[in-house]
């Protein structure tokens, strides 16, 4: 069992988090237009070859408390005075919706139950605070993630074909927006106070 804990923003803001990945699937998007509609589909692929992403290649890596998340709060798992794993949240008031903005598990930590833990921790601040959702990013070569996500009772609710670039489908990286509802929200339509 692992203990979170608050990370104030005043220690913890710009805390790095290296967020780099390998993998030999993703998920293929087709989005074909059709007279009375659309068709989309995501087909789990092997990557041939491999996909890989390091913090380095993007302009803006992963850390705690970034300026575009004002609101944000952030929780970490800690072994000694290491921390090995970490949260951030931050309320959508305009949806009722809480954001995972960043989740992150150190390497030789991971699938031992931290993010997990983490996860745990979203889900009940969602419940305390009455949220009707959780919703995050993520992108369709990253399967470790979205297996854990799917593991962890989330949906696919949505896409973004041109997030990070205008070939994001022919490149196999397309942002993914997955949901996790309540049981008390699940299905049923609540007015907001």
């Amino acid at each position: 069992m692992y203990k979170t804990e608050f990370l104030p923003k005043e220690k913890w803001q710009g805390y790095p988090l290296v967020m780099d990945y390998s993998t030999s699937e993703y998920y293929d998007m087709s989005i074909i237009q059709k007279p009375n509609g659309f068709e989309m589909t995501l087909e789990k692929r092997i990557a041939d070859p491999p996909i890989s992403h390091t913090s380095e290649e993007y302009d803006f890596p992963d850390s705690l408390y970034q300026q575009h998340w004002p609101n944000a709060e952030a929780y970490g798992i800690f072994e000694g005075e290491a921390l090995i794993g970490a949260i951030e949240v931050c309320p959508e008031v305009w949806s009722n919706r809480l954001a995972v903005t960043e989740l992150w598990v150190r390497e030789d930590r991971r699938k031992q139950g931290v993010g997990r833990a983490l996860m745990d921790k979203a889900k009940s601040l969602c419940r305390e605070r009455d949220h009707r959702a959780i919703i995050l990013e993520t992108q369709s070569c990253n399967t470790n993630a979205i297996g854990f996500y799917l593991h962890e009772g989330f949906e696919l609710i949505g896409f973004d074909a041109c997030c990070y670039t205008n070939a994001d489908i022919k490149r196999r990286e397309v942002r993914l927006d997955l949901g996790w509802y309540p049981d008390e929200w699940r299905g049923a339509e609540r007015r907001r106070n």
